[in-house]
């Protein structure tokens, strides 16, 4: 049972994932192991997951291991077809295509959840917060893993409220996830994206970089790479102070919006570029999101303050103002690193979707004494990791000697 574009796609799709299994080392050995020694056998995993490349690894893994598996995305954009019809071949219910319409994106989750699965994996939240709903009895539902950010905070802000109902660990706080995934895969798959969509030289230009947390320090970081002046907006002076430490230029929006050339916002937040921003920036200004959501650039305000808007390339839509300016909104505000190129790079995700099967693995057999609460992936797994990826790139460290440790464990 799927529901996806083209089943005739699967081909494209099996060399597509054979080029990132080939490298996420990590990843391969895991599989390995669960192979031998099944320890997701007759367990049912629902995953709303930007249905991608490194995505079908982390689904393979979980196969060998022994789950059955349904996955729609978890961003109507993100799907690569051709994986999808990939990963149906190889015995996953998957239900998602590129282009779903918002209707179609959440009819895709409910198909998952009728799946009555025993974990859940999501990147986003979306598909955890639909579980909560009156409609849906947790008829199997133990535990669940959450991707990114974003869902991290949504599924906390259910936690607090006294409605979560199962455990979660939150993968995006394991070190070998954001350390990484956030900071350098962002970082490239953004820059990359925005080059894809655009065509444009980045050297000489000013990127406006929204939000300083891992994901903006990689896009900063990788910016200036380019070439490029940064200058950085914050809300939070810690992050802001931190920014200023590190080389960048920091001020307010209503100043940083007179002297962008590119924007990206990375906040999670709404309504980070605003109208009153739109106002004052120059004409050829290139907004971008990396958030999750296409909330935090005002696509209502374009929409209200342009006089006429068109489509000039593939991931290009083009506002123009009454004054003539034009400005021009990336990806259709959602995520510009899935929708104008391929997200973040195989060996990156390596670790991160290792993280998620170790994660799922801890589930199946501590759930049960787990309370509804959002933990942490334990430092354990986060240690395996690191050090499988140490190992595949033929990489040693120091251990500590008997002396040492009894020398850092006294007082």
């Amino acid at each position: 049972m799927y529901n996806i574009k083209d089943i005739e796609l699967a081909e494209k799709g099996k060399m597509l994932v054979e080029w990132a299994q080939n490298r996420m080392p990590v990843l391969d050995k895991i599989r390995k192991r669960f192979e031998k020694e099944k320890p997701l056998s007759g367990v049912r995993i629902g995953a709303s997951l930007h249905v991608t490349k490194e995505t079908a690894v982390l689904m393979k893994t979980l196969l060998s291991g022994g789950a059955e598996i349904a996955l729609c995305a978890s961003n109507p954009l993100s799907t690569s077809d051709e994986v999808a019809a990939a990963l149906v071949e190889e015995g996953i219910r998957v239900f998602a295509w590129r282009g779903e319409t918002e209707e179609e994106y959440f009819n895709n989750i409910r198909r998952v959840i009728e799946f009555d699965p025993m974990l859940t994996m999501d990147d986003g939240g979306d598909l955890t917060i639909m579980l909560h709903r009156k409609e849906f009895e947790l008829k199997r539902v133990k535990g669940g893993t959450e991707e990114t950010t974003t869902g991290v905070n949504r599924i906390k802000a259910l936690e607090k409220a006294g409605k979560l109902r199962y455990p979660v660990i939150a993968v995006n706080n394991a070190y070998t996830k954001y350390l990484f995934d956030n900071r350098y895969g962002t970082g490239q798959s953004v820059i990359d994206g925005i080059m894809r969509a655009t065509s444009t030289l980045l050297a000489g230009k000013t990127m406006v970089v929204a939000g300083y947390g891992w994901c903006g320090k990689g896009v900063a970081m990788r910016a200036r790479g380019m070439g490029m002046r940064v200058i950085v907006t914050e809300v939070d002076p810690v992050k802001a102070l931190e920014a200023v430490m590190d080389g960048f230029e920091v001020m307010k929006m209503e100043d940083a919006a007179k002297k962008g050339d590119i924007f990206v916002t990375v906040t999670g937040d709404i309504n980070v570029i605003r109208g009153e921003h739109i106002e004052k920036m120059k004409d050829g200004a290139i907004l971008a999101n990396a958030g999750h959501f296409d909330v935090e650039i005002s696509k209502k305000a374009l929409e209200e303050m342009s006089k006429e808007r068109r489509r000039v390339r593939q991931f290009v839509d083009e506002y123009t103002m009454p004054d003539g300016r034009k400005i021009y909104l990336l990806a259709e505000g959602r995520l510009v690193n899935l929708v104008a190129a391929e997200g973040h790079p195989p060996e990156v995700m390596d670790m991160s979707f290792a993280n998620q099967a170790l994660s799922i693995e801890y589930l199946v057999n501590k759930a049960d004494k787990l309370e509804r609460k959002v933990y942490n992936v334990p430092r354990e797994i986060d240690e395996e990791v690191a050090l499988l990826k140490l190992k595949s790139m033929n990489i040693e460290i120091d251990e500590l000697t008997g002396e040492q440790r009894k020398y850092l464990e006294s007082w």
